[in-house]
């Protein structure tokens, strides 16, 4: 594609050549002949400080912020802001792959994962294939793809959508973090439906947000461009982003006038599956569902699923169908054991998350709650304060591990756990060893316990001295409850 084909849209400070080219890359070591390199600005590393080593790897094309020293062959092009440009000539480059999906954005401190996937459960199930793209990573069907951040740069995101587009999807749920709203990386999308889910304190500081209300501003970013908004009415912020959504808007909640109002719920347990029937009202119609995945959070979830199922035109029976059997990877997440005591793999970590699942599972008849988790190292120490209270308040039983440690001595971050434990009367026992505390865990639980393994959920690794090292809690009860790595033979 020729480079001012790619550049059509962009608004360029000068004049500049127009040769082929065959790849948009912001990663000098990727760049060679024929590329063009976007110079990215980050919070710690700037790209123009490596366009020299692009242009040594072979690339002559170059979109810029800035004045960077090179070769007279170089073709500099000058944008306001090479993030915001990236998002505009990768569509471009993909040929606006969005325009063919029905792109649902999902946004919120928490949910977003969990509704990302029964969306696209809910879809698929209803005859409208969908992508996912978002914090498990990103794929179709039996397909998957791989990503590195909860929302990917721009130019990965268009190409999803275009490999999504050509495998046959019609649809895609995807993840939009505050950090890629604020990073440009959804710019120029338009998507048919915008979720709202809620609105908590998190990723303030450091290279994240500067305040909370810089936070929320970026969460905002999203409605001014979708066709319709889905908002959680009970949110305490439900008003200001209804405020700023110039589409229609469909709300969701418990409150009265809520367009898909819940009524009531119910949690059930079928064997060791934990789940939630509930009722619920649209358009004065009453209705009832149930959704295999735990507590009154994951009703809410499902009513967004059921909004957007109704607008895109899914048999409501075939939505039903569908939740009745829905899981998320690593969210309220239902292991089989196999034996009489439960366990729930989830992502919870933090303060607020933790207390969410604990405060979840309390509700289902148990024996004792046992509640297993860390806390990331070099950072967040106000976090371990929070997880430790809300783990000894809410459990029978805190097992206390290691989660991420990185570069700091994980039997420290422990003690600062338990410490905060202790402030509470809660009981707890330590292992630096997360497999031991898992082992601990299941070769100890007595019958109708509830077992949660807090923090890892989906993933398959641990931060430990810069370096990811493969660890899977299912791979491990796997081989404690079964005696293999796959499960049951």
């Amino acid at each position: 594609m020729k480079l001012k084909t790619i550049l059509k849209d962009i608004k360029a400070k000068n004049e500049f050549p127009d040769p082929e080219i065959g790849e948009i890359v912001y990663d000098s070591r990727k760049a060679a002949e024929g590329t063009l390199f976007v110079a990215l600005v980050g919070a710690e590393n700037d790209g123009h400080d490596y366009a020299a080593s692009a242009y040594e790897n072979g690339c002559r094309a170059f979109l810029l912020e800035r004045y960077v020293s090179l070769p007279e062959d170089a073709i500099c092009v000058f944008v306001p802001d090479t993030r915001a440009a990236l998002a505009v000539c990768s569509a471009e480059f993909f040929g606006h792959p969005a325009e063919e999906l029905a792109v649902i954005g999902i946004t919120g401190t928490k949910g977003k994962t969990s509704i990302a996937h029964i969306i696209q459960s809910v879809l698929d199930s209803g005859g409208m294939k969908c992508g996912i793209i978002g914090t498990v990573g990103a794929g179709y069907g039996d397909v998957t793809l791989p990503t590195v951040n909860t929302t990917p740069e721009s130019y990965e995101i268009q190409k999803l959508f275009r490999t999504m587009a050509d495998g046959g999807c019609r649809a895609v749920a995807i993840e939009v973090s505050s950090l890629g709203l604020k990073s440009h990386r959804v710019d120029g999308i338009r998507f048919s439906h915008a979720v709202f889910t809620n609105l908590f304190p998190d990723h303030i500081g450091g290279h994240e947000h500067a305040s909370f209300e810089e936070y929320k501003e970026c969460k905002k970013r999203l409605f001014s461009q979708c066709d319709k908004a889905i908002i959680n009415l009970d949110d305490d912020y439900s008003d200001e982003f209804i405020s700023c959504c110039g589409s229609p808007v469909v709300t969701f909640g418990r409150k009265n006038g809520a367009d898909y109002r819940l009524l009531s719920t119910k949690n059930f347990k079928e064997g060791h599956s934990l789940g939630v029937s509930f009722s619920f009202e649209h358009g004065g119609i009453k209705d009832g569902c149930m959704v295999s995945m735990p507590g009154e959070i994951n009703a809410m979830n499902a009513l967004v699923a059921i909004a957007v199922a109704d607008d895109l035109g899914i048999e409501r029976e075939k939505t039903k169908e569908a939740l009745s059997h829905v899981t998320a990877k690593g969210r309220g997440e239902v292991f089989e054991t196999g034996r009489d005591f439960s366990v729930i793999i989830d992502y919870a970590h933090n303060g607020v998350s933790l207390e969410s699942i604990l405060e979840t599972v309390r509700g289902y008849e148990h024996n004792r709650i046992i509640s297993l988790f860390g806390s990331v190292g070099d950072r967040a120490q106000l976090r371990r304060k929070e997880l430790g209270e809300v783990a000894g308040r809410l459990s029978d039983l805190c097992i206390v591990t290691t989660d991420d440690p990185g570069f700091e001595d994980p039997q420290s971050i422990i003690d600062d756990i338990t410490a905060a434990v202790d402030s509470v009367g809660g009981k707890h026992i330590g292992f630096v060893d997360r497999e031991e505390a898992i082992r601990y865990a299941v070769n100890n639980a007595l019958p109708g316990d509830i077992i949660v393994l807090a923090g890892k959920g989906h993933e398959e690794f641990m931060k430990v001295r810069g370096k990811r090292e493969p660890f899977s809690e299912r791979k491990i009860l796997n081989e404690l409850l079964f005696g293999s790595e796959s499960g049951r033979s």
